[in-house]
């Protein structure tokens, strides 16, 4: 599901869950367990995806089978993508490919985002499916997007270019694809250069509106997520948008 290379103290993890590394509960699991690890070894982290695909986002089909798995799976997306958010070394992504919905997320949770030309869209398209947004992966977008275009983002629930992504802020930089990998680790270097205990304690800061609306609020909002991922109305949506979009079912 993962696969890592040392480059010089810097982590390449790339993504390799099926063709479109789609969030499931066994590949969020592997995501919250080799991050922490990471962080005790490395300088920082580059992740990535593999073909046209970073990440397709949470996985429906898995989704459509019922309650049952939805309620193990949402607190095991909640880890994952808080194990990327608070990372506390420099991780970038170097995105190869489409970056949609959960996928979106997972990117955006990092530090720095690097997106090959022509590579593919990026964006939250969770109203789309008929799912609301679990509360952190709502503020790690409202963290990372530009102020003015944050409604647009998520109600919208569209897709963009790479060259729109970066107006929004939902990446950072675009290059050429044949120079995405050197470049992600490039700017991991350049983050990783300065004091490791400084870089932990600045990010933490930075980001403590995110986690004091969490831990202020996250409770109460789980829990009208959850009724919502688990309601009848939600897994026929879900189906219709399979059975549309990905000609299943």
């Amino acid at each position: 599901m993962i696969e890592i290379l040392d480059r010089d103290g810097i982590a390449i993890v790339t993504m390799s869950h099926g063709k479109a590394n789609a969030l499931d509960l066994e590949f969020c699991e592997s995501i919250a367990a080799h991050l922490p690890l990471l962080g005790t070894k490395a300088r920082g982290v580059v992740l990535t995806g593999q073909g046209k695909i970073f990440s397709a986002g949470v996985d429906l089909v898995r989704l459509s089978t019922g309650a049952r798995y939805i309620r193990e799976f949402l607190p095991v997306l909640h880890k994952a993508f808080a194990a990327i958010f608070e990372f506390p070394k420099p991780i970038v992504a170097a995105l190869n490919g489409h970056a949609i919905a959960g996928g979106c997320v997972l990117a955006c949770a990092t530090d720095r985002r690097i997106m090959a030309k022509d590579s593919g869209r990026v964006g939250v398209t969770e109203l789309q499916v008929g799912v609301p947004f679990p509360p952190l992966a709502l503020e790690i977008m409202r963290h990372v997007t530009a102020h003015h275009y944050i409604e647009e983002v998520i109600l919208g629930a569209s897709t963009y270019t790479p060259e729109d992504a970066l107006v929004r802020g939902l990446i950072h930089e675009i290059v050429a694809p044949d120079a995405l990998l050197d470049r992600a680790v490039a700017a991991a270097n350049s983050l990783a250069a300065v004091s490791p205990a400084a870089y932990a304690l600045s990010k933490r800061q930075l980001r403590q509106t995110v986690a004091a609306r969490i831990r202020r609020e996250g409770e109460a909002w789980d829990a009208e997520v959850n009724d919502l991922w688990v309601a009848d109305v939600t897994a026929q949506r879900v189906r219709e948008y399979v059975s549309r979009t990905l000609k299943k079912g």
